[in-house]
């Protein structure tokens, strides 16, 4: 039996792009930065946060896709509960935070988990309280600090721009890798 690839032999999802298949890396809760080894779909520890900080959502990727900065296409997933790496899920759109890191350009999917109640009810990022995008802005600005690097969220967008990105890194990732990866 093979293995997929993570990335390149997991879909997308067929609901896509309102409703996507997200492929959780880094629980919320952790300190510990994981992220798919791009040559054998391993998941590696990139480093622990040199700062005290905790990811503040779960965070992983969206497969079959291409995004700006030469990796798939970030996503954050919000749950009533931390969720174990390399879980695939359900997450419906709701937003993206777009953000620059270290000179690239480095969008964030913002999504809920479809399948769990105690988020599912949203639907838009408009209806996320204010404390929620004060607490975001703050750990991906300040988590990189004590590694001398540089990230400034620029904007928080609606779930139109968070479709059309999605839309544009599917076809992307098509151009880049052909229909199969």
């Amino acid at each position: 039996m093979n293995v997929l690839h993570p990335w390149h032999g997991v879909s997308y999802g067929d609901k896509a792009p309102r409703i996507v298949t997200a492929v959780i890396e880094i629980p919320q809760g952790s300190r510990c930065k994981y992220e798919i080894d791009k040559q054998s779909g391993l998941l590696k520890l990139d480093r622990v946060i040199y700062s005290s900080f905790y990811y503040p959502v779960n965070y992983g990727f969206i497969p079959q896709t291409y995004g700006d900065d030469k990796d798939p296409l970030d996503i954050l997933v919000i749950t009533s509960l931390p969720v174990q790496p390399l879980t695939l899920m359900e997450a419906k759109i709701i937003g993206v935070m777009q953000m620059v890191d270290s000179g690239d350009a480095d969008d964030k999917i913002i999504s809920v988990a479809n399948n769990d109640p105690g988020v599912n009810h949203y639907n838009n990022i408009e209806e996320l309280p204010q404390h929620f995008f004060d607490e975001l802005r703050h750990f991906f600005e300040e988590y990189k600090k004590l590694e001398r690097k540089t990230v400034k969220v620029s904007d928080f967008g609606d779930k139109a721009k968070a479709l059309e990105i999605i839309q544009d890194a599917i076809v992307f990732y098509k151009n880049k890798f052909g229909e199969n990866g």
